[in-house]
């Protein structure tokens, strides 16, 4: 009895051939955007992915209903290029680029026409790097930026 048992339990061990798999998809930025749980996949649905020529109104982070901020590329290699776009009259005053152990390592001082800066990466070691925006108001937003 025990030796029919084993066999039929090596049977079945052997001929299930459900597996589970998880698909991702990702940006141009190397950002995961979908996961799909897939039971018994054949084959793998190929997703165009859209290239970013420039920057459009849907392409921009809405932090609060008062502004939107776009930064690209995350990861960075070279130079990161952030934009924004505020209404009323708070702007940003100054954006500071701080490392993971709070070190600033720059401070870019802003007045109220500037709705863009580039910052410069190339000397930088590979890491996370914290954006500091401050606006006129007080209020300040923080992006986590990954360097290669």
């Amino acid at each position: 009895m025990k030796k029919y048992l084993f066999i039929v339990l090596f049977v079945l061990c052997f001929s299930a051939n459900a597996q589970t798999k998880l698909t991702f998809s990702y940006d141009a930025a190397g950002n995961q955007i979908t996961r799909i749980l897939c039971i018994n996949c054949l084959s793998k649905s190929v997703e165009e992915i859209k290239e970013i020529e420039a920057i459009t109104q849907d392409d921009l982070l809405q932090f609060s209903e008062k502004d939107f901020i776009s930064y690209y590329p995350n990861p960075v290699k070279e130079e990161l290029y952030l934009q924004w776009q505020l209404v009323l009259y708070n702007y940003v005053t100054s954006i500071q680029l701080y490392s993971m152990t709070g070190q600033v390592l720059r401070t870019y001082n802003q007045n109220q026409h500037d709705t863009s800066l580039t910052i410069p990466f190339q000397t930088y070691p590979s890491g996370i790097y914290l954006v500091l925006m401050s606006y006129k108001d007080g209020e300040e937003k923080s992006i986590k930026i990954i360097k290669q």
